[in-house]
C-alpha cells in the first residue's frame, strides 16, 4: 500500500489517534522515509508502541474492518487529501508541533505558499475589537499576505470577511469535518470559502464539533502562519492556547494592547507583558514579513 494511503487509513482508524499518527509519521520518517509502500499490519502498529494499550482492541478490530474501508474509499472519492509525505505539504506545519498526518481539503491548496498571518481572538469581540480589526487588516491583505483563522464567531469570521472585502486571500481551519458546519451561522462563508480559497480539517467528512478539536484545529493554525496576531483574548481562552502554540513553534507572536480594566483585553495585555509585539497599525504587521521570500 502507498505509504500516502497507509496514513490515510491510520487516520481514518479507531483508537490511534494524532498522537499516535504522529508517533508513527516520526518512526516511518526517521527509518523509512525512502520507502513509498507500507504492508504492517494492525499487530505491527501495536507492537511498535503507537497505539495506548486501553485502545488496542478497538484499533485491531477496526483496522480491516470493512467500515474502514468504506470509509477509505469515500474520503479517496468525495474529498481531496493532503498527507504529510505529499512534496507539497508545508514546510512549517510539517516542523510545528504534532503536525497533522493528514489534511482534507476544499478549494486553492496553493494558498499555503502565500505568507500567512494567523489572525484569532474573542468569539464575543466588542467594537474596540472590530475596529481594531478594521484598521489593522486592509493594509496587511493588501501586501497579499494571506490571513487564516479558525472560522468560529467573532474575531475569526470577521478576519476571514475582511480578507474577502479587500478581495484578498484567506484559509479557514475547522473543528469540524468538511460537511459540517459551525457555528451555523457561518454557513455561507464556510461554502464560498470552499468554493474560492480554501478550507482545512483533519477530521473525517461528517465529523461534529468537540471540544478538543478546536485545541487540535488551534496547533494546525499556529503551525501554519508564519505571525500570529490576537485581537482581544480573555485570560483563559482558545486564542491564548493558539498564541502558545505559535510561541512553541518560534513563530512571531503579537497583540492588540487594550485597557487593564477590560475582561476582553487582559489575555493580550498579557502577552504583551510576557514578550509578544504590540500592534498600534498595520505597520507593525508588515514588517514582520520578509515579503521578499515569496514568489506566488
Amino acid at each position: 500500500m502507498q505509504i500516502k494511503h497507509f496514513l490515510l487509513k491510520l487516520h481514518l482508524c479507531k483508537g490511534i489517534g494524532c498522537h499516535g499518527e504522529t508517533k508513527f509519521w516520526n518512526w516511518w520518517h526517521l527509518y523509512h522515509k525512502n520507502d513509498q509502500n507500507c504492508e504492517l499490519s494492525a499487530t505491527d502498529i501495536t507492537a511498535l508502541g503507537f497505539v495506548s494499550k486501553q485502545n488496542h482492541m478497538q484499533f485491531m478490530n477496526d483496522f480491516n474492518s470493512n467500515r474502514l474501508q468504506d470509509s477509505i474509499n469515500r474520503h479517496l472519492t468525495e474529498t481531496k487529501i493532503l498527507a504529510i509525505c505529499d512534496d507539497n505539504y508545508p514546510i512549517q506545519l510539517k516542523e510545528s508541533y504534532m503536525a497533522p498526518v493528514i489534511l482534507f481539503y476544499q478549494g486553492t491548496l496553493e494558498l499555503l505558499r502565500f505568507p500567512l498571518l494567523g489572525v484569532v481572538g474573542a468569539r464575543l469581540a466588542d467594537h474596540y475589537g472590530v475596529e481594531s480589526l478594521n484598521i489593522l487588516l486592509p493594509d496587511v491583505i493588501k501586501q497579499n499576505i494571506a490571513v487564516i483563522s479558525g472560522l468560529a464567531d467573532g474575531i475569526d469570521a470577521l478576519s476571514h470577511k475582511e480578507a474577502l472585502r479587500q478581495h484578498g486571500y484567506t484559509i479557514g481551519v475547522i473543528g469540524t469535518g468538511l460537511n459540517r458546519y459551525y457555528p451555523r451561522k457561518n454557513i455561507k462563508l464556510q461554502k464560498y470559502m470552499a468554493n474560492n480559497q480554501l478550507i482545512l480539517s483533519e477530521y473525517p467528512l461528517d465529523s461534529g464539533p468537540q471540544r478538543h478539536h478546536f485545541v487540535e484545529r488551534n496547533r494546525i493554525i499556529a503551525g501554519l502562519c508564519e505571525t500570529l496576531c490576537v485581537i482581544q483574548a480573555k485570560q483563559r481562552s482558545g486564542s491564548l492556547i493558539t498564541a502558545n502554540l505559535a510561541l512553541q513553534n518560534n513563530r512571531n507572536v503579537l497583540a492588540v494592547p487594550g485597557k487593564i480594566d477590560d475582561v476582553l483585553s487582559v489575555g493580550c495585555n498579557e502577552l504583551i507583558v510576557a514578550g509578544a509585539k504590540p500592534v498600534l497599525n498595520s505597520g507593525h504587521i508588515i514588517e514582520e514579513f520578509n515579503l521578499t521570500d515569496y514568489r506566488i
